[in-house]
């Protein structure tokens, strides 16, 4: 009989308080594994979501509130940039996919943002390897049309053919007219998009009130361009440059027509009167994407952002102290546990000097008690460590439909983080400490007067 066995036939004659001292480890790294998987998943999406586009666009302010409204549509947008400016930045030979975004409207209730866009965001990957997928219907046309997030869709229980408004700005009180058809019903993606409602972006600007004034817009454009130098942008696959700069309306510069529903009319809104809150950009590499940034942070006109540089900045500065402050809490909790372990051994140990002493009266050598009583430890530690791992997941299980529904956070209970794997050596060594004591104790165990007892 080895000593784990001999160690296992101990801690089942004291059932009760070996299995509640087990379980107090259990407890332990069950909160563990929950931070660990929850904030491994939460940092996932965060970072994920940002990793579609090589750079964001916008007015000038800052470069967190831009993406953070562009991206996760939780901020107010910064200000408006010209329409003119996202058509020069489209044409450009190193630009893949330029996506133009109107931000700041909401439903006619206020809970979920309006975005203003074109098809072609539909067709490109919102994270590496990922594309957007329809439960129902396909994707913008033209016109009034809509396509929603999966949460919308089941918040309001819209179907393929629901109509609806927007409020203007937010503005529950400023509710326009004119009314979306939704064509379109996204697949769940665990993504910010779950949450947003998406119109086209023609329709956007045959709202009344959405387009600029034409003399107010040509004031504007020649305000700017008699203060502003040329951006100046490298082609791809070349050494010249070409300026990127914001031109005063041209005869015959007018949208695509668009055949609109029936009752309402898609206008012809010239570009001058146009304006993008943010221009989502897909570069033909990441190094094309350094060298344009600095460029057109230079000009007046808009800032560009990598989000994912600021998305990292917010997980470490913000998400990355709560996750250790949590890690922290439950790494006590499991030195409490240790503690209750080396409590309940210890306190065994009065009790078992009689046992011990026959032990050794049998020709057990005080190393070989030694090492049962730390193989005990070890043994309730490890079975803490087994319970906690699977109630950990288990409870995750349990929370993930409920975080899904109240935040669109697509949780994986049964996916495993690397530093679960660091907490089996951790509990071996916590083990061990703990078992020392009364190991020691018990090895100085006087046999006569144990057997006397």
């Amino acid at each position: 009989m080895n000593l784990f066995s001999i160690a296992w036939k101990s801690i089942r004659q004291r059932a009760l308080a070996s299995s509640l001292t087990a379980l107090s480890v259990a407890l332990g790294v069950a909160l563990m594994v929950m931070v660990l998987v929850i904030n491994g998943t939460v940092t996932r999406m965060f970072s994920q979501s940002a990793t579609g586009y090589h750079l964001i666009v916008g007015a000038k302010g800052s470069p967190l509130q831009l993406v953070l409204n562009s991206i996760y549509f939780m901020d107010r947008p910064i200000e408006n940039i010209p329409y003119r400016y996202y058509e020069q930045l489209k044409k450009n030979s190193a630009v893949v996919h330029a996506i133009p975004f109107n931000l700041g409207d909401t439903t006619e209730d206020g809970r979920f943002r309006i975005v203003g866009t074109i098809p072609e965001y539909f067709d490109v990957e919102y994270i590496p390897e990922k594309r957007f997928a329809f439960s129902q219907g396909q994707a913008l046309q033209g016109g009034f049309e809509a396509v929603v997030g999966a949460r919308v869709a089941r918040a309001y229980g819209w179907t393929l053919g629901s109509e609806f408004p927007i409020a203007h700005g937010g503005n529950l009180a400023d509710v326009h007219a004119e009314k979306f058809k939704v064509v379109g019903i996204l697949a769940p993606t665990g993504t910010p998009n779950d949450r947003a409602v998406f119109i086209h972006f023609d329709g956007f600007y045959s709202i009344a009130g959405h387009e600029k004034p034409m003399e107010e817009a040509r004031a504007e454009e020649e305000a700017r361009q008699s203060g502003e130098a040329p951006i100046l942008l490298p082609n791809a696959g070349s050494k010249v440059t070409g300026p990127l700069q914001v031109k005063a309306a041209g005869p015959g510069d007018k949208p695509k027509e668009v055949n609109p529903p029936a009752q309402q009319e898609v206008k012809q809104i010239d570009s001058a009167q146009k304006q993008v809150t943010a221009i989502l950009l897909q570069m033909k590499s990441d190094t094309l994407a350094y060298l344009y940034a600095p460029r057109i942070n230079k000009a007046p006109v808009a800032q560009a952002v990598n989000p994912i540089s600021q998305i990292s900045r917010l997980l470490n500065d913000l998400v990355g102290n709560v996750r250790t402050m949590l890690l922290v809490l439950t790494g006590l909790i499991i030195i409490v546990s240790g503690i209750s372990i080396f409590v309940s051994i210890y306190n065994s140990m009065a009790d078992r000097k009689r046992e011990i002493a026959i032990m050794r009266a049998l020709g057990a050598r005080r190393g070989t008690v030694f090492s049962i009583i730390v193989a005990e430890a070890v043994l309730l530690c490890l079975l803490g460590w087994i319970v906690g791992t699977a109630l950990g997941h288990a409870l995750v299980f349990l929370a993930a439909p409920i975080v899904e529904a109240r935040s669109d956070v697509l949780i994986n209970p049964w996916s495993f983080e690397r530093e679960e794997l660091l907490l089996l050596p951790v509990i071996l060594v916590l083990s061990i400490v703990v078992g020392l004591l009364p190991a020691l104790t018990a090895y100085r165990v006087d046999v006569a007067r144990g057997l006397q007892e």
